[in-house]
């Protein structure tokens, strides 16, 4: 729907023209564009109320929240049942006593080590880009470039033992993978 408001009776300068435009472009049905959605800027006078100014001419405003364009981070495993036990062959996680055996042998993990190791884990074969990883274990947007995640992994490989270090699988350009023992 495009509608052209006339200038308001008071003013007597030329003002500029406001069209209000419903779903989409004139000649592009809504459905044509990715999501069905097509937003628009429009300035208005800082004294003119937009939803007056919409109610006075047969325009609902829309509320509803915009679907996010992006795939979700990963949410960090804490979220789940914190007693779940995750064990490959060799590789034993217990979030209810926050330990980490290999081969019997507990191994001394920091606090994030251990999160990020237990969400490795748990969603095995899945790979995880680096800022999903961040948001997702450390709990804050991407800052920098990635090196945070990048260093605690070196250090968990390191923890792990050349057994086990190449279960945590590099995705170039991307981030890792967990691989566990039983292919």
């Amino acid at each position: 729907m495009t509608t052209a408001l006339p200038a308001p009776a008071a003013r007597r300068s030329p003002a500029p023209r406001l069209r209000l435009v419903g779903d989409g472009p004139p000649g592009v049905s809504a459905g044509a564009a990715p999501g069905g959605r097509v937003g628009y800027l429009v300035f208005l006078p800082a004294d003119v109320d937009p939803v007056a100014l919409m109610a006075a001419h047969g325009v609902r405003p829309e509320t509803a929240p915009l679907e996010p364009t992006t795939p979700p981070s990963p949410e960090p495993e804490a979220a789940s049942d914190p007693g779940t036990v995750h064990a490959d062959d060799a590789i034993r996680v217990d979030r209810d006593r926050r330990l980490v055996e290999v081969d019997g042998r507990e191994l001394d993990l920091t606090y994030l080590e251990f999160d990020l190791l237990a969400h490795f884990v748990a969603h095995p074969y899945t790979v995880h880009t680096r800022e999903g990883l961040i948001s997702g274990i450390w709990g804050y947007g991407h800052i920098g470039d990635g090196r945070t995640v990048d260093v605690h992994v070196a250090r968990l490989r390191r923890k792990l033992g050349p057994a086990y270090r190449d279960r945590i699988a590099t995705v170039r350009r991307v981030g890792y993978r967990y691989v566990p023992g039983d292919h």
